[in-house]
């Protein structure tokens, strides 16, 4: 999945992931969010309540957003992970209001006033939900076919 794909995917009216954030010490954390967005190719903004993620964040800009529909098995799983640089926490301003206009359209009044924070982050690497192996030939095995 490239980046305009993934923009697509993380747009969709439904859509959820789970944002892996580190803490100071190493301390590692994963949170559902149903309030992300991609406005462009490169950037993926979500509203944050006073939480874990939000603290991690403040000490360290990494994380990652798994984004993701299940399958009947997960080699049908269809998603995406983002790989993530924070750009901005605001606790009001334009990016704090339009994020929460958007919570409170899609979520209600309750989950946008849990809102504390409205993060915008860069996407530094666009990488599918599951890696599959790639098919090598060993060194010194030469391939042979079983058909006649």
């Amino acid at each position: 999945m490239n980046a305009a794909q993934a923009m697509e995917f993380i747009n969709r009216p439904g859509s959820y992931g789970i944002l892996a954030t580190v803490g100071p010490g190493g301390e590692s954390n994963a949170a559902l969010f149903a309030s992300a967005r991609m406005p462009d190719e490169q950037t993926l903004v979500l509203g944050l309540s006073e939480n874990r993620s939000l603290n991690y964040l403040r000490d360290n800009p990494h994380a990652c957003f798994l984004a993701f529909e299940p399958g009947d098995n997960p080699l049908l799983w269809r998603g995406v992970r983002l790989y993530l640089r924070l750009e901005e926490i605001s606790d009001s301003g334009p990016l704090f209001e339009t994020l929460g206009a958007g919570v409170k359209e899609q979520a209600g009044e309750t989950a946008a006033g849990a809102i504390r924070a409205a993060v915008r982050f860069a996407v530094t690497t666009v990488r599918p939900l599951i890696d599959l192996p790639q098919r090598r030939r060993r060194r010194g095995v030469k391939e042979t076919s079983t058909e006649p």
